[in-house]
């Protein structure tokens, strides 16, 4: 055989050696393909129509979601929400929403999770329940719904932005700050300051509640940040055991309508080392709430903490067993106010206020039963009752342009059963104001109050009336 002819004999034989030796040299490189377990970082699977968007993409690392996440924590990024503040992440959210309160995971809770950095953008949306286990919904970034009336979706209502439905076993909470971008909707028509001297004008009216819990137990909200809501900042509906604590509630004094927290119809709540400042009730408690403790708050300016309004359009209302202590009011309208309408009935009863701060306050004490937020209320002789009620370590300043204790009761039912103590309240500027008001008003001193107090009637009103005008809560 020619050299040419045994070279290529020599590199075939070379080749089949090398092949047999070898077999699964070419394996190494073929392309993996997987999904991760959904209790960790949830790919969605072909079918899910999620889809991430392009600046989610491996070649935007700044955007990209991490390559670990822990185990039963869902971040909404994951489910194609970008956090740019522009573009809708409100289905990305209700993913995140569905796979976390759908985990079978055996561990105690799972978490959706905004992360910081980010600001996301979502529609009016309702997280409904119940879920497999308690959910976390940790929010260290930003959230904001539509940027006022013109933008908010048509055909969407205008009376809520995020619900939380039928849940068991929630906490709310994070460093992040839920941002209600309110500015818009206070200067719809229809708001108080609009027309000339307070008065409203025609024209649409609806605004959303910023975040609502409705038919919901066992909830924490905590470490938030939420300012700016078109309406309330929080309201709770016939929900059980809430737990609030060390949020921070702000929107300007004069935004119309945005209570920093109300409940209704709810029980078992503790409110606990938040500040809120805002341009309405700073808490409002509503008919069917008790067993409310609320301590160590501060309330600046807005209206104060109210028990009601209750009884309008002659209502039945039940609120019993309140305590607010140890708390501040700067500056508010309103210190501690009870309100009710002519025309109601049932009993606000067991509330006590003890060791509250009062600074600047036009009405740090006040029972008024002749609410009334427009024109043409008449009088009536039903009324909700308001008895055992106590004042205790009230002290701080007032502004003179008011009576420091207003206790304005009904006619027909009188506040009964009043306890004051301890109470110290002296003008903030301008000489002391002597007169506290009394209208029908019952209870007794335990000490000596500053201003002097002699205008509440001692004993009992007259059993007859109570019997015959009160429908027993």
């Amino acid at each position: 055989m020619g050299k040419f002819h045994l070279t290529l004999l020599f590199l075939h034989t070379l080749f089949a050696i090398n092949a047999c030796l070898f077999p699964a040299s070419h394996a190494r490189h073929h392309r993996h393909t997987y999904k991760r377990h959904k209790h960790g970082h949830y790919i969605s699977p072909p079918d899910s129509g999620i889809s991430l968007p392009p600046s989610s993409q491996p070649n935007n690392p700044s955007a990209d979601p991490p390559a670990y996440a822990p185990r039963g924590v869902f971040d909404v990024r994951s489910f194609g929400a970008v956090g740019d503040g522009v573009s809708d992440d409100t289905e990305a959210f209700k993913a995140a929403w569905d796979a976390a309160c759908s985990s079978t995971d055996n561990s105690d809770s799972t978490a959706l999770h905004a992360p910081s950095g980010h600001t996301f953008m979502i529609q009016s949306t309702i997280f409904s329940g119940p879920c497999q286990t308690d959910i976390i919904f940790q929010i260290d970034g930003s959230v904001v719904p539509p940027d006022g009336p013109e933008q908010w979706p048509k055909n969407t209502s205008k009376h809520q932005w995020l619900v939380f439905y039928k849940v068991g076993g929630m906490s709310l909470q994070g460093g992040g700050r839920i941002d209600g971008r309110g500015g818009k909707w206070w200067e719809l028509p229809c708001k108080p300051h609009r027309g000339p001297n307070g008065t409203t004008l025609p024209g649409p009216c609806d605004s959303p509640i910023a975040i609502r819990f409705f038919e919901s137990s066992n909830l924490t909200v905590k470490g938030l940040q939420i300012q700016n809501s078109p309406q309330f900042h929080f309201r709770f509906d016939v929900c059980h055991n809430v737990h609030i604590e060390s949020i921070h509630i702000t929107s300007p004094a004069l935004s119309p309508n945005t209570d920093g927290i109300h409940i209704e119809n709810t029980n078992n709540v503790q409110i606990y080392n938040s500040f809120i400042s805002n341009g309405d009730d700073c808490v409002s408690i509503g008919s069917g709430c008790f067993d409310v403790d609320i301590r160590n708050i501060t309330c600046g300016h807005g209206h104060g903490i109210s028990i009601g309004s209750l009884g309008n359009h002659n209502s039945r209302a039940c609120v019993h067993n309140v305590t607010v202590r140890d708390s501040l009011m700067r500056e508010t309208s309103n210190g501690v106010r009870i309100k009710t309408w002519q025309g109601g009935s049932g009993a606000v009863s067991g509330v006590t206020f003890d060791n509250i701060r009062m600074d600047s306050v036009r009405n740090p004490i006040i029972i008024d039963q002749y609410y009334c937020s427009g024109k043409g209320c008449n009088n009536q002789t039903s009324a909700v009752l308001v008895t055992d009620i106590v004042y205790s370590s009230l002290k701080g300043t007032y502004d003179v342009r008011s009576p420091p204790m207003h206790f304005g009761c009904s006619d027909a039912v009188p506040c009964s059963n009043i306890t004051l103590s301890d109470i110290e309240l002296l003008p903030a500027v301008g000489e002391m104001v002597l007169d506290p008001f009394c209208w029908n008003a019952y209870g007794s001193l335990e000490s000596l109050t500053i201003p002097p107090v002699f205008c509440l009637q001692e004993g009992i009103p007259p059993q007859p009336i109570l019997e015959s005008s009160i429908d027993h809560c």
